[in-house]
């Protein structure tokens, strides 16, 4: 039944086809689920499945072929401003600082510049990047700049964070370290989050649900509950029920003959 709660998103029916060299392709094929407010969900499957697509959907990026999409009750038409959006990309402007980086989705919003101000340095202290205030971003790091738009998105207080594979373009190891820190940031900022990723790890230790898509056209294979605890600190990636989880998200993908 559909709800006005803010950050709840309703998938009903969802498909969608795009053109390529004149001929149609079918990327989405009934996608329907339902993502609570205050849950992080995460979505899986192979490259070309439309992951990404039905991120960007959801956001009122582009448009679909058949199906509902509602947030907070409401139809999708367009970006809305209770949304916020992290790509792989970090898109900083090279031309503003971390500081004004984060503070300007706050500025395109009519915010005084004193408040944008004491807003931006408080989420740049969050994001433990003080001191970093007056860097560009050629001078941060990979991680760091991830961390810069992270909280950029956080700035605009939005009632649900898109994110589609931010950590997939670092190490191993500084991945590792945005993990916890995003779980830790989305706890507190009890945000709902909607999660694209590759990596069936990252899946499993962020999320309260996976949602596993096929080979396209993209159908929805599984809708997977992580009843970990929380805070998710690296001793879970530890506990049997962790590995059983990976190994049943992977077993889905292995069955239907698709590869990460």
């Amino acid at each position: 039944m559909t709800t006005d709660t803010p950050g709840r998103v309703e998938i009903a029916g969802v498909s969608k086809w795009f053109e390529t060299k004149g001929e149609p392709v079918h990327a989405l094929d009934d996608i329907s689920f339902t993502v609570e407010a205050g849950e992080f969900v995460s979505i899986i499957g192979p490259s070309g499945c439309g992951k990404s697509t039905l991120l960007r959907i959801i956001h009122g990026l582009i448009d679909f072929d058949a199906g509902e999409v509602r947030v907070g009750g409401q139809p999708v038409k367009g970006t809305a401003k209770q949304c916020a959006m992290v790509f792989q990309s970090v898109n900083l402007f090279p031309w503003r600082t971390a500081l004004h980086n984060v503070g300007f989705g706050l500025q395109m919003r009519g915010v005084s510049s004193a408040e944008r101000d004491r807003r931006s340095r408080e989420l740049i202290e969050t994001i433990g990047l003080q001191g970093f205030e007056d860097a560009y971003p050629s001078q941060l790091s990979g991680g760091m700049q991830q961390r810069v738009g992270l909280a950029r998105a956080l700035a605009v207080d939005p009632d649900l964070l898109y994110m589609d594979e931010p950590f997939g373009a670092l190490d191993a190891q500084t991945k590792v370290v945005l993990q916890g820190e995003l779980d830790r940031l989305v706890q507190r900022f009890r945000k709902t989050v909607i999660f694209v990723t590759h990596d069936m790890e990252e899946a499993v230790f962020l999320s309260d649900r996976v949602i596993v898509m096929s080979g396209r056209p993209g159908r929805l294979l599984d809708d997977i509950r992580i009843d970990l605890p929380r805070p998710r600190t690296d001793d879970v990636r530890k506990a049997q029920q962790f590995g059983e989880l990976k190994d049943h998200v992977w077993d889905l993908l292995r069955a239907n003959q698709v590869h990460r």
